[in-house]
């Protein structure tokens, strides 16, 4: 079953064979944890790839919730006071789980479990909750074991 594309604000991002959707706020550190994600598996010897940055087409085929980029910003991601960069990249991923940046501060230490998140209003992804401040926000998704290198 496949449903039309929904435009949302995020990231996405494909880390070996998951992909990984950034949400939150403007602001809030979407960019600079899939940027810490993407830049930490490239000395591991992991694949990694921007899918979409800002913008991204979401959609349901099969099951599978699908990120998409928008052709006008492909390979493009912008990273707050620095600017535009330009990173390796795939058109479209399928999306395995979502990531929220928390502020330690606020956020609650532990979060419940198997916590999940609407990404638009027929589209649920399994939620993580990230510090905004985490120095390997890659190592962390992997502790959790999370990650298909396979």
């Amino acid at each position: 079953m496949s449903h039309k594309a929904t435009n949302i604000h995020g990231t996405a991002i494909v880390i070996g064979k998951t992909g990984l959707l950034f949400l939150g706020p403007s602001g809030s550190g979407k960019s600079s944890l899939a940027f810490a994600c993407l830049a930490a598996a490239k000395p591991l010897g992991v694949s990694a790839a921007l899918v979409a940055d800002d913008q991204v087409f979401i959609t349901q085929r099969d099951g599978a919730v699908i990120a998409e980029c928008p052709a006008s910003i492909a390979g493009m991601m912008e990273i707050r006071y620095t600017g535009i960069v330009r990173l390796p990249h795939v058109s479209n991923a399928e999306m395995h789980f979502a990531i929220c940046p928390v502020d330690p501060a606020t956020a609650e230490r532990l979060p419940p479990e198997d916590e999940q998140v609407d990404v638009t209003e027929s589209i649920r992804l399994p939620l993580i909750r990230l510090s905004a401040a985490s120095p390997n926000p890659l190592a962390v998704i992997m502790a959790k074991n999370l990650i298909n290198l396979d």
